[in-house]
């Protein structure tokens, strides 16, 4: 199908108070290249329930390489008082849930495994979290004991746009569950649906499979929890790699130089279906992660990592390290070194590093691919809440 391009976003209307139990609240449109970068993750900071996705390095990278690609809508919540500091931010997004260059920039949103989600017509103008295409886990950016008043101020923001595209559906992915952020937008979101007309579901949308690593715990230790077959499996490639040599995961201390190496060895994984391919999606996809590795800097939490057997790199991934543990973001094996089985070996020396540093939660991130419940991981479900107009 082809669809027609979304005209141009009219401008903001800017700040309308709204109510809550502790009086109005302001809620402002604002573009994620307008807050400081200090107010961001101090308020995100304030929500134990958000992960390095929501962090402003990483929003900012998203829109420095897919701002042609959706239009920015990322709420501020202030108190309504002159000058007052925000109490929360809300980032958001509007585009197509389909846009007719989505083929080329591989930008379309990928469902969860679930038959059972809502579908959506492609044409239809949607609301979503900022960066859901490449962000596993979203909230909102606030103290929890705000949330119940900042949803309410989001949702009657939503129902009154008067200078603001109109949109069809509200589509809002990855909050996980127990995330009481998930519950307040929920709420908030029903308690204007019946005056505004909307119908709004609550919708298992895919699941993060998690492994718990063994507390004080080491590598033998962790495979010793495994099924027989499979830790026989693990143990028998291990062997036959360190055969070859020694197995180290060794951090880039500079991950701008090395990007081109992963890069490379993503591309000879992946090929056509990777994240990298000589299209405008590709080229996209590399300013995406140049700029997450730019504005982290070498100390943040996005870290590039390569896995040499003996003196050959034969595997290198991109994980994110912070207070909740490991989250295994993207990998790139070299194809010439399959009989050493780079994805089984670099899954390895990530566990191994990760209970030698006393880390206890190793996530997969979105998608049931079975290896991953080779390594004992257990299925985190995230939800989608989804608004639609009238009968949808």
């Amino acid at each position: 199908m082809t669809l027609e391009a979304e005209p141009a976003c009219p401008t903001p209307a800017g700040i309308v108070e709204r109510g809550g139990s502790r009086g109005p609240l302001s809620v402002e449109r604002r573009s994620v290249r307008d807050i400081p970068r200090e107010t961001w993750d101090g308020l995100a900071a304030r929500n134990p329930w958000s992960t390095p996705f929501s962090s402003w390095a990483f929003q900012r990278a998203w829109w420095d390489a897919y701002a042609a690609n959706a239009h920015d809508e990322t709420v501020v919540v202030c108190p309504p008082s002159p000058g007052g500091e925000p109490i929360a931010i809300v980032p958001l997004m509007h585009r197509h849930e389909v846009e007719p260059g989505d083929e080329l920039t591989q930008t379309k949103l990928r469902h969860g495994g679930s038959p059972d989600l809502t579908p959506v017509p492609p044409t239809a103008t949607a609301i979503f979290f900022g960066a859901s295409y490449h962000a596993d886990y979203a909230t909102i950016l606030a103290d929890p004991a705000d949330l119940p008043r900042v949803a309410d101020a989001v949702a009657a923001s939503l129902a009154d746009r008067p200078d603001m595209e109109p949109w069809d559906v509200v589509d809002l992915r990855r909050l996980r569950c127990g995330d009481p952020a998930a519950d307040a937008l929920a709420g908030g979101l029903r308690a204007h649906a019946a005056p505004e007309g909307w119908t709004v579901d609550v919708e298992r949308e895919d699941v993060c499979p998690v492994v718990t690593l063994p507390v004080g715990g080491d590598i033998e230790t962790y495979l010793g929890s495994l099924g027989k077959k499979t830790r026989h499996e693990i143990r028998r490639k291990v062997r036959r790699a360190e055969g070859v040599g020694t197995i180290r995961l060794e951090s880039s201390a500079d991950p701008l130089a090395d990007l081109e190496t992963f890069i490379e060895l993503h591309q000879k994984r992946w090929g056509v279906d990777g994240l990298f391919p000589e299209t405008p999606g590709g080229d996209q996809s590399r300013v995406l992660v140049r700029r997450m590795f730019e504005l982290c800097g070498a100390d943040g939490p996005i870290r590039l990592s390569f896995l040499r057997v003996g003196h050959k790199r034969i595997a290198a991934g991109i994980h994110i390290e912070d207070a909740n543990g490991y989250q295994y973001y993207n990998a790139g094996i070299d194809p010439d070194a399959f009989d050493l089985s780079p994805g089984v070996l670099l899954v390895y020396a990530y566990i191994r590093q990760a209970l030698e540093r006393g880390i206890s939660r190793f996530d997969f991130l979105r998608g049931d691919e079975p290896y991953k419940y080779e390594w004992g991981a257990v299925d985190e479900p995230i939800q989608r809440i989804l608004v639609r107009r009238g009968d949808g």
